[in-house]
């Protein structure tokens, strides 16, 4: 193969890659928002869609007309640690209230590919009030307006609608603001990633809204067992920081310890550009680039991450503390420098550091809570510091 075929072949490796990574950060990308990703994934879309289907059994969509991509990821276990956040200043998680009427306002968006904030608003009474369990909407109330106005800005974001005339934001402040939507209903359809619609279960559970029929259900194949451990371990390795050996199933353990799964597994971290750590404990996924990174550690970016780090360090060279012993280490913290994480400077606002501290810990897979303990886990070892750097700085 001559030089310039080469270099041809290592560029298409290096743009799937990219691909990939780019696509695990952010499964819904749009033309308009980001043109030179969508171009390449366009550009390679047919090994993407055969990527993902194969290492995770995830379904690409990619729409070249109608200027977007949808991974549609599927997750085998509920997770929290990926909300939907509000698109206003203090990006706060979405609660209950605002997931229902985010739900609400993407089915009766289906009926028409135009409307206003005050029809939707309307229909999103209409259909609030004729479901039982569904708390009645009310936009008189202005906690109710700003739970509106945070789902459709979330819409508005993925380009579900788009705002023709009028400021969205502009109904915090006035029931009668006039606000024109253009609706695109193929991308609302494209928000739901369950395998099964929820309108066919009904009242069922997150088991029955996630089944996915080829894995065999209770009476799996061989083969669909085996695919089955393919792609839940890989999907592990993808969407966490950290996958130990202990949190594993024996059906996925017994694939990522036979030289076929690990072969696999290896393939898979290659071809998507990541560098693949294997440790007796479990495995890590590293992107040195952090394309498809979505959040950092470590990170001055909030005042928990910058405690977390301090907190680590504890964990590690004294083993096993108790939460009252991270509480106390806080309260320390906040007292040694008062000008610093103000939000935290008031009665109690140890323990409150302390706990974002420890959540921040638990979402990279560094800490675990057992009731009143807390215990650094085996890839917290990489942020010990070391004495003698410590005495030569």
């Amino acid at each position: 193969m001559s030089s310039l075929a080469n270099q041809l072949v290592r560029a298409e490796k290096e743009e799937i890659a990219r691909a990939i990574r780019t696509l695990l950060r952010r499964p819904l990308i749009s033309q308009h928002d980001d043109p030179a990703a969508f171009d390449l994934i366009r550009k390679r879309r047919q090994p993407l869609i055969q990527w993902f289907d194969y290492f995770c059994g995830w379904r690409l969509v990619v729409e070249p007309r109608q200027g977007y991509a949808r991974l549609i990821k599927v997750r085998t276990e509920p997770s929290a640690t990926r909300p939907a956040r509000r698109r206003r200043a203090t990006r706060a998680p979405f609660d209950r209230r605002r997931y229902t009427l985010l739900c609400l306002c993407a089915a009766e968006l289906l009926t028409s590919p135009v409307t206003t904030i005050g029809m939707l608003a309307r229909r999103v009474v209409h259909a609030a009030a004729v479901e039982a369990e569904v708390p009645a909407f009310d936009p008189v109330r202005g906690e109710e307006r700003a739970a509106f106005v945070d789902a459709l800005n979330l819409l508005e974001h993925h380009g579900a609608i788009i705002a023709m005339d009028g400021a969205t934001d502009a109904y915090l402040d006035d029931e009668e603001a006039k606000v024109l939507y253009r609706v695109d209903t193929t991308r609302v359809i494209r928000l739901l990633a369950a395998p099964v619609p929820p309108s066919r279960i009904g009242s069922g559970s997150w088991d029955a809204l996630t089944t996915e029929a080829r894995y065999g259900g209770d009476e799996p194949t061989e083969t669909q067992r085996n695919l089955w451990a393919r792609h839940s371990l890989i999907r592990r390795l993808l969407d966490e920081p950290v996958v130990y050996r202990d949190e594993l199933t024996p059906d996925q353990w017994a694939y990522a310890a036979s030289l076929p799964g690990r072969r696999i597994v290896r393939r898979a971290a290659e071809e998507a550009g990541f560098v693949l750590e294997e440790r007796a404990e479990g495995f890590l996924l590293v992107d040195t680039d952090a394309t498809a990174t979505d959040t950092r550690f470590p990170d001055d970016g909030s005042h928990a991450k910058v405690a977390a780090l301090l907190m680590l360090d504890l964990l590690v060279s004294s083993g096993p503390v108790t939460a009252a012993r991270l509480d106390a280490e806080a309260t320390q913290l906040l007292r040694r420098f008062p000008l610093w994480a103000r939000a935290y400077q008031s009665d109690e606002g140890g323990p409150r550091l302390a706990a974002d501290a420890l959540e921040v810990l638990t979402m990279f897979g560094l800490a675990r809570r057992t009731g009143d303990r807390v215990a650094a886990l085996p890839a917290a070892a990489r942020y010990r510091v070391d004495p003698a750097v410590q005495e030569d700085s």
